[in-house]
C-alpha cells in the first residue's frame, strides 16, 4: 500500500473518533470518595452533555466519514489483495496486520475501556480468554468462557453463532452488507433436535466467522468495520510445517501484556473494511489470533472502533465511566447492547425516554437478529423494550446481576401468537381506537359498537346493557365478558381448550467452565469440582390468559374452565429457578421443567 492510501486509512479511523478527547479521571468507586470537582455535575448534567455530543457527532461526523470510506472503498481492491496474501512458503507464513493507531486514541480507548486504576486481575481475565468451542461434545456448539468477565462479549457472540447455525442455509453462499436478508425467506423454521450432533467443525467456524463479520459492520452501521491485530504478528511467523497455527500464536503471545494505554499504541494495528467479503476473508486469517488468550479483548476493540470512539461516547449516559465495570470486571450493559444493536447505549427499553427539561436518554431503538432478557425486570429494576423481548430469531442474551448466559428455541413458532393470544390483539387493537382517555382504558357506549362491528362481536343484548349502563366501558370489564362469550361468537372461551395452549422447548446454555468450589457440598478426594459448560432443555407451558390478576398471579387460572386447561399447566411437574423469572418476562405465567440440576445464570 502507498503513502496515500496509508493517508486515507489513517484520516478514515481519526475521522471515528475526532476530536479524541483527553484521558479521564479516575473513575467514581463510591460517594465517599468523590470530590469536589466530580461532585459539580450531576447525572442530569451528564446526560444533556453526552445528547449535546451526540447530536454535534451527527451533524459534523457523519459526513465526513462517509465522504472518506467512499475515497478507501476505491483503494480497497488493492488492500484486500494485500491483507489476503498470508501465504505458506515451505515453513513459514506471512501476517499482515494493519496500522497503528494514534497515542490519543490509544490513550481514549483505554480509558473508555478499563478507566484508570484497573486492577491486573481484570485485566488478566480480559488478557486470558479466546473465542473457542467447547471440547465437550454434548456443548461443541458453545463457546467456552474460563473466567469471569469477558461473558457479555462471549454470550453475544454466541447468541449470533446460534443464528447461523441454527437458521442459515447450509451454504452460507456470497457474504453481503445485509447478511439478515439471507434469512428472510426462513423466518417461519422449526430446526431437528438433534442438529448439534451433526455439527461439522467447518461448519462452526464458518458460522463463527459470518457471525463475527456480521456483528463487527453492525456496529459499523452495516458500512464499515475495523478489525484490531496485534503489531507483534507483524512478520513472519516461522515454525515447522507440523505444528498449528494457533501454537505458533501461542507461542509468539507469550509474555506480551495490555496493562495501560501505551501498549494499546505499541501492540494494537487496525484495518478498517467496507466489504463484507473483505472482511469475511480477513476474519477467517485472524481465527487463531481470535481463539488466542487475546481474542475475546480484540473483537471487543474491533467493535468500539467500528463504532468509533466518539460515537461510541455519545451513546452513552455516563461517558465518565469505564465499559468493563469494577470490581469484577463485568462488561457493561453498553457493550452487550453495542453488539446486539450497533449503538453503545445503556438502557434496554425502546427508543427513548423524556427526562423533562429537553433531556433524554436513549434505549434500542430498531429491532434487532437476536434479543435480551434480563433477570433485573422481574426484580422490577428495569423494563425490557419489545425490540430486545421479540427479536428476529428466538434467540436472546440472558443477563442475571453477574453473568450473562443464552436462551434459544429450535422453532421460529415461538415467537408466533397463539390464536387466543391473536384475538386479544386484534380485540384490543379496535379498543385502544376507541380509547379517547388518553390510554385510560375506556371507551364510550358509541366506541363499544363500533369495535364489536370491527372484531365480529355478536355480543347478546343483556350483556350489551350492562356493559353500557355506566355511559363508558373499562378494558377490564369488555374482556371479561369477552372470557365468558362462546367463540362462535366472537368471544374467546374455547370448549376444546386448544385456543390458548401454548406448550415449546428452549434450550439454555451457559459456557462458564472453571474450577469453582461447591460450597457446603466439599470436594471429593481433595479436588475441587469442575463447573463445566452447560446445555439444558426446558419443556415451557404458558396457560393462557384469563383476567389482568390471574395474568399477573403464579400457578394455574383459578377461573380455568375445562382439565384441558389445566392440563397445560400441570402435565408435569412445575420447577422453578431463576431463569425462569427471566423466561416469565417474554411469556408470562410460564410454566417450566428441565431434567437433572437447575440450569444456572451465574
Amino acid at each position: 500500500m502507498d503513502h496515500e492510501d496509508e493517508d486515507l486509512q489513517m484520516a478514515l479511523r481519526m475521522s471515528m473518533n475526532e476530536p479524541p478527547e483527553p484521558k479521564r479521571s479516575k473513575p467514581r468507586e463510591n460517594s465517599a470518595g468523590d470530590s469536589p470537582e466530580s461532585g459539580r455535575k450531576s447525572p442530569r448534567e451528564l446526560m444533556a452533555a453526552a445528547a449535546e455530543k451526540r447530536m454535534m457527532a451527527a451533524r459534523g461526523g457523519e459526513k465526513s466519514r462517509e465522504a472518506l470510506i467512499s475515497k478507501v472503498e476505491k483503494a480497497e481492491i488493492s488492500e484486500s489483495a494485500a491483507n489476503s496474501s498470508a501465504r505458506v512458503e515451505g515453513n513459514k507464513e506471512s501476517v499482515v496486520c494493519g496500522s497503528e493507531i494514534s497515542a490519543a486514541e490509544a490513550a481514549m480507548l483505554f480509558s473508555m475501556v478499563f478507566g484508570e486504576g484497573v486492577s491486573k486481575d481484570i485485566l488478566a481475565q480480559w488478557s486470558n480468554q479466546g473465542i473457542r468451542f467447547s471440547s465437550d461434545t454434548e456443548t461443541s456448539m458453545g463457546l467456552v468462557q474460563h473466567e469471569g468477565g469477558p461473558c457479555g462479549v462471549l454470550a453475544t457472540i454466541q447468541a449470533f453463532l446460534l443464528k447461523h447455525l441454527l437458521f442459515a442455509q447450509e451454504d452460507l453462499g456470497q457474504a453481503t452488507l445485509n447478511v439478515s436478508t439471507d434469512f428472510e425467506s426462513r423466518r417461519i423454521q422449526c430446526v431437528d433436535p438433534d442438529i448439534f450432533a451433526s455439527l461439522t467443525e467447518e461448519r462452526k467456524l464458518r458460522a463463527l466467522i459470518r457471525s463475527l463479520a456480521e456483528m463487527l459492520f453492525l456496529c459499523g452501521n452495516n458500512k464499515h468495520a475495523a478489525i484490531a491485530s496485534l503489531s507483534i504478528l507483524d512478520f513472519e511467523v516461522k515454525g515447522p510445517n507440523n505444528i498449528p497455527k494457533d501454537e505458533i500464536i501461542g507461542k509468539a503471545l507469550e509474555g506480551l501484556s495490555l496493562e495501560t494505554d501505551s501498549d494499546f499504541q505499541k501492540v494494537l494495528r487496525v484495518t478498517t473494511y467496507t466489504s463484507m467479503d473483505t472482511a469475511v476473508r480477513r476474519i477467517e486469517e485472524m481465527i487463531p489470533l481470535f481463539q488466542s488468550r487475546m481474542g475475546a479483548m480484540l473483537f471487543l476493540i474491533s467493535a468500539l472502533l467500528s463504532r468509533g470512539l466518539e460515537f461510541v461516547q455519545a451513546d452513552r449516559d455516563d461517558p465518565s465511566q469505564p465499559l468493563v465495570t469494577a470490581p469484577f470486571g463485568h462488561a457493561s450493559q453498553e457493550i452487550v447492547n453495542l453488539l446486539l444493536s450497533g449503538q453503545a447505549v445503556a438502557n434496554v427499553f425502546d427508543g427513548r425516554m423524556d427526562l423533562g427539561g429537553g433531556m433524554f436518554v436513549n434505549g434500542i431503538s430498531t429491532n434487532v437478529e437476536v434479543g435480551f432478557l434480563t433477570l433485573l425486570e422481574s426484580l422490577n429494576f428495569c423494563k425490557v423494550g419489545q425490540h430486545l423481548k421479540c427479536p428476529k430469531w428466538p434467540i436472546w442474551v440472558v443477563g442475571s446481576e453477574s453473568h450473562y448466559t443464552v436462551l434459544f428455541a429450535l422453532d421460529t413458532k415461538v415467537q408466533e401468537e397463539n390464536e387466543l393470544e391473536g384475538r386479544e390483539t386484534q380485540i384490543r387493537r379496535a379498543f385502544d381506537a376507541q380509547d379517547q382517555s388518553g390510554g385510560g382504558g375506556f371507551i364510550s357506549v358509541e366506541g363499544l359498537h363500533q369495535v364489536l362491528r370491527e372484531t365480529n362481536i355478536n355480543l347478546p343484548s343483556e350483556k350489551l346493557e350492562n356493559l353500557s349502563g355506566a355511559g363508558f366501558i373499562v378494558w377490564n370489564d369488555f374482556w371479561q365478558v369477552l372470557l365468558n362469550l362462546d367463540k362462535n361468537l366472537g368471544g374467546v372461551k374455547d370448549s376444546t381448550g386448544l385456543m390458548g395452549k401454548k406448550v415449546f422447548d428452549l434450550y439454555h446454555f451457559n459456557g462458564i467452565a472453571k474450577s469453582v468450589p461447591n460450597g457446603s457440598q466439599g470436594s471429593f478426594g481433595g479436588e475441587i469440582p469442575i463447573q463445566r459448560p452447560r446445555l439444558t432443555r426446558l419443556k415451557v407451558s404458558v396457560p393462557p390468559r384469563w383476567t389482568p390478576e390471574e395474568f399477573m398471579a403464579d400457578g394455574p387460572s383459578a377461573s380455568a374452565t375445562n382439565d384441558k386447561d389445566i392440563e397445560v399447566s400441570k402435565s408435569e411437574p412445575a420447577q422453578h429457578a431463576p431463569l425462569v423469572d427471566c423466561i416469565r418476562t417474554r411469556w408470562p405465567r410460564a410454566v417450566c421443567n428441565w431434567q437433572g440440576d437447575s440450569p444456572s445464570i451465574v
